[in-house]
């Protein structure tokens, strides 16, 4: 039960904040809230040592402490922040997180230059009036939705997060 609980929830909260950031521009505060709750649920139920799951939490609030940090400047969104915090908590403070901001910077990166070239492109205007997710996209006053790359680099680290490796080792002696 703890082992599909733990496959389930962190890939579909990545997948639904990445595809609800292209439609709507927005991370709903239910992804993370669901996404901080659950890792202090399940985490203790895999016999995770106190002071790792301690420092699980130290991650969240060294990111928070970042991102709180960007969104004041207003170079980040608050969702953006939120979901990147919860992602810190389920990864933990080691080198997964390195790699999920390492990978989130380059994916974001690549995602942001797709998006300003698709901004300068004959697609914006011929396609923006079939879709108000390519209409909002195409605006040129308009931010980037970042929770896609959130989300990519999520779903890249996690197989090789303490959980994600708990759970391959649950299932490999069953």
């Amino acid at each position: 039960m703890t082992e599909a609980a733990i496959l389930v929830i962190f890939p579909f909260a990545m997948v639904f904040a990445a595809t609800s950031d292209l439609l709507s521009m927005t991370i709903q505060n239910r992804v993370s809230l669901v996404l901080v709750l659950s890792f202090a649920v399940l985490a203790p139920l895999t016999g995770m040592p106190w002071d790792v799951y301690g420092m699980h939490f130290v991650a969240g609030a060294a990111v928070l402490a970042a991102t709180f940090a960007l969104f004041a400047a207003g170079t980040m969104g608050g969702g953006d922040a939120k979901l990147m915090t919860a992602t810190a908590i389920w990864l933990g403070w080691n080198l997964e997180l390195v790699q999920y901001l390492l990978s989130l910077s380059v994916f974001g990166g690549m995602l942001t230059l797709a998006i300003l070239r698709y901004r300068s492109s004959f697609l914006a205007q011929a396609y923006t009036q079939k879709f108000e997710f390519l209409r909002r996209l195409a605006k040129k006053d308009e931010g980037v939705p970042y929770g896609i790359a959130l989300g990519l680099a999520g779903l890249l680290v996690f197989p090789s997060s303490p959980l994600g490796l708990w759970v391959v080792e649950r299932l490999a002696q069953n």
